[in-house]
C-alpha cells in the first residue's frame, strides 16, 4: 500500500513538473547573443539520470516493499511524495520567473537580465534543485538503491557542468553584480551562509 501510494503521488508530481513546460505560454522571440553548446552534455547526463530511475530492469519491481518493516515503507512513501511536491512546487514557481531567458542550454539573450526574486533569491539554480529532488523522490519511490546512487552522481555531474557553463555567461554579461550574488546565494541547496 505505501509503495502503491509513493509511486502515484511521485506519478502526479511528475505531471506537474511537466505541465510547467507543456502550458507555459510563450515568451516573445529573442535574439540570442551567446550560447554555450556544451551545456547540452550536461543536459544528456541529467537524462541519463533519469532514465535510471525510471526503466524497469533497474526499479524494485511494480509496487515491491521496501525492505524492513512496514512503517519504513510509509516512511519512504511520505518522504518520496513530500519531496515530489516540494520540488514540483519549486519549479512550477521559478519557470515563469526566467520569462524570455529560459533555454535548454546555456545562453545570453539581447536585454537579458540577471533574476534576483522570487525563488532566486534563496537559491541561484532553483529549477535544478526541483529536477534533483524529482530524481532523489522517484528513486526513493521505485528505484533500486545501487541503480540511484549512480543517477545521484551521474545527475550531479550533469548539474555541475549546467550551472558552470551558464553562471560563466552570466559573470561575463553581469561582472561583479554577478559575483555579488554568487557570494550571497547559494548555487543549488538553499542552506543560509
Amino acid at each position: 500500500m505505501a509503495e502503491k501510494f509513493a509511486f502515484y503521488g511521485v506519478i502526479v508530481c511528475w505531471w506537474g513538473f511537466a505541465l510547467t513546460f507543456w502550458l507555459r505560454k510563450s515568451p516573445p522571440r529573442v535574439r540570442e547573443t551567446k550560447r554555450d553548446w556544451k551545456s547540452y552534455f550536461g543536459l544528456l547526463l541529467q537524462a541519463v539520470a533519469y532514465f535510471m530511475v525510471w526503466y524497469g530492469p533497474l526499479r524494485r519491481g511494480q509496487f515491491a516493499p521496501v525492505s524492513g518493516p512496514q512503517w519504513y515503507g510509509w516512511v519512504i512513501a511520505a518522504a518520496s511524495v513530500g519531496m515530489a511536491a516540494a520540488s514540483a512546487g519549486l519549479v512550477i514557481w521559478s519557470a515563469p520567473c526566467l520569462g524570455k531567458q529560459w533555454a535548454l542550454g546555456a545562453q545570453l539573450v539581447e536585454d537579458h537580465e540577471l533574476i534576483e526574486d522570487g525563488p532566486y533569491r534563496f537559491v541561484r539554480n532553483p529549477i535544478y534543485t526541483g529536477m534533483f529532488g524529482l530524481l532523489l523522490a522517484t528513486g526513493l519511490a521505485t528505484t533500486r538503491w545501487s541503480a540511484l546512487a549512480i543517477a545521484v552522481v551521474l545527475f550531479a555531474l550533469g548539474t555541475w557542468i549546467r550551472i558552470h557553463l551558464e553562471e560563466r555567461l552570466l559573470r561575463e554579461a553581469f561582472g561583479e553584480r554577478f559575483a555579488e550574488y554568487e557570494r550571497r546565494v547559494r548555487a543549488l541547496i538553499p542552506v543560509p551562509r
